[in-house]
């Protein structure tokens, strides 16, 4: 019976969603609603797998499945444990054009010219003190395989201080910091790859916005140069569907002063004039809201009966 299920399960999702090794590809839904995806389960198997491997698997990043699953050891799973697999989610409240990138929850849309989807796909954003940018709108200028990294004198600085000595200019190379490709933003920004096996879905790097190194190739590949690009932070997405029913998710708001995840300290939620209005709607059920406002669990939850 649970086969069946899981099979009725699948067939249903695949005409929704499609999971690949390059993106989460989803079919945009009707105007006027933003919900799209549905959530999965995965029970954890014998063996040393990492959150890690399981949000690579899943097309996640780290603190997508972190927030989803309170409680789980990101080093060594419990085997035999169910996780949540959170492929559900609010489109952005933007214009869906291009790459979007949302900080908050360290995801990455794009928007393909021509075509009725949206691919989905977890990034690494900048370090606390070295955020990457918010409420920005600017274009891919140039696009490059194989980039070199020039450290700032800054960088060099804080390197040298821990015994790193870094060169002026990192040649191109799967050693690279840039990883093998990117797509240059600005004159201090890129979208690219990584040298490193873990970080997707955390604070890691100095401002840039990181993909693991098959996401970035395929964005490489399918991204025009010129595409539009907006920076967003909403930790907070809201939706009223065709149908009536109000969905709201929340993820954990980015501190500009301490590591969400290491402080017992929860960050304060700011809440807009447009998320203030959906909330204030009489059928929005109190509980729920507040439970959701709390959990920050990342998992769009209906808030009406």
């Amino acid at each position: 019976m649970l086969n069946l299920v899981k099979t009725i399960f699948i067939a249903a999702t695949a005409a929704v969603i499609s999971l690949n090794s390059f993106a989460i590809e989803y079919r945009l839904p009707a105007k006027g609603n933003r919900l799209v995806g549905e959530n999965q389960y995965y029970v954890v198997p014998e063996g040393k797998l990492t959150l890690e491997d399981i949000a690579a698997q899943f097309q996640l990043g780290l603190t997508n499945l972190l927030e989803a699953n309170p409680g789980v050891d990101p080093f060594l799973p419990k085997p035999g444990s169910t996780l949540v697999i959170p492929h559900q989610l609010i489109l952005p409240d933007t214009k869906r054009e291009g790459i979007v990138i949302n900080s908050a929850e360290m995801r990455l849309y794009y928007y393909p010219k021509g075509k009725n989807i949206v691919e989905v796909l977890p990034i690494g954003i900048g370090q606390i003190g070295k955020d990457t940018p918010e409420n920005w709108v600017t274009k891919v200028q140039r696009k490059r395989a194989n980039p070199t990294w020039t450290p700032t004198a800054r960088m060099r600085k804080e390197y040298a201080a821990n015994g790193i000595i870094l060169p002026d200019v990192w040649p191109a190379g799967p050693d690279n910091p840039m990883g093998l490709f990117a797509l240059y933003v600005g004159n201090l920004y890129a979208i690219h790859g990584t040298n490193a096996t873990f970080g997707i879905g955390l604070r890691v790097s100095q401002g840039c916005v990181r993909l693991r190194n098959e996401d970035i190739e395929h964005l490489f590949s399918s991204v025009p140069v010129g595409t539009r690009v907006e920076f967003i932070n909403q930790p907070i997405k809201a939706t009223e569907e065709l149908d009536g029913n109000r969905y709201l998710e929340v993820h954990q708001p980015l501190s500009r002063t301490q590591d969400e995840f290491e402080s017992n300290e929860p960050v304060s939620l700011t809440l807009d004039k447009t998320i203030t209005r959906f909330l204030a709607h009489p059928d929005t059920d109190s509980f729920v809201l507040k439970r959701l406002l709390e959990q920050r669990n990342g998992i769009p939850t209906r808030i009406n009966p």
